[in-house]
């Protein structure tokens, strides 16, 4: 249930932005029918969909679902620039912030780009996935405090979102840009109204 709220969050933005992408929708549709003999299983899920997987990683970089977290420090340390942090003092991390950073993701930042995720950005088609650090995209933490169902979260949003985009075309009602809603877990305002019909594979 902890992950209820936040998976459909990233889900919800996901949609919205191949809404707004239809080359990338049409591209994930792709690799999705490319499976359509293959099961939806753990092995598929976790390993085949990697411009899905990707795909998920630029939604939640530029609309994470918790986009603020703080942590206590244990003990007398200092932080990575040298600023000092007293034990017991509060440490607050802006993930929202982070992913729209320049100095970390360049000057196209706010761009939804999925294939910034791939080893070789320009033939993502057959590369493999950039271990990107967790430090720098913290949607799931890191270190010691890394969140325990961050494959199972994949993992489900794969299957659902592949289900749904292997069947249905899905369809904003309205063309205006959504609100997203800063609160303990971040969603869009009013949610996602659509319109769904089936997918016609032989366009």
């Amino acid at each position: 249930m902890a992950g209820r709220d936040t998976t459909s969050a990233a889900m919800t933005w996901l949609f919205w932005l191949l809404s707004c992408h239809p080359v990338i929708e049409k591209e994930l549709v792709k690799e999705i029918n490319n499976m359509e003999k293959i099961l939806l299983d753990y092995e598929s899920l976790n390993k085949e969909l990697k411009l899905l997987k990707a795909s998920l990683c630029e939604s939640m970089r530029l609309y994470p679902p918790v986009l603020w977290d703080s942590k206590h420090a244990m003990a007398d340390d200092l932080l990575p620039d040298g600023t000092p942090v007293q034990a017991g003092d509060r440490v607050t991390y802006f993930p929202y912030g982070m992913g729209r950073m320049e100095a970390l993701w360049g000057e196209d930042w706010y761009e939804f780009r999925p294939s910034r995720w791939f080893v070789e950005p320009a033939s993502y088609h057959e590369g493999s996935l950039k271990k990107v650090c967790p430090y720098k995209f913290p949607v799931f933490q890191a270190g010691p405090r890394v969140c325990l169902g961050k494959e199972m979260a994949f993992i489900q949003m794969n299957y659902v979102v592949a289900s749904i985009l292997r069947q249905f075309e899905i369809k904003p009602v309205v063309s205006e840009k959504p609100v997203f809603m800063p609160l303990f877990t971040a969603h869009m305002a009013g949610g996602l109204k659509v319109v769904i019909q089936k997918r016609d594979h032989s366009r």
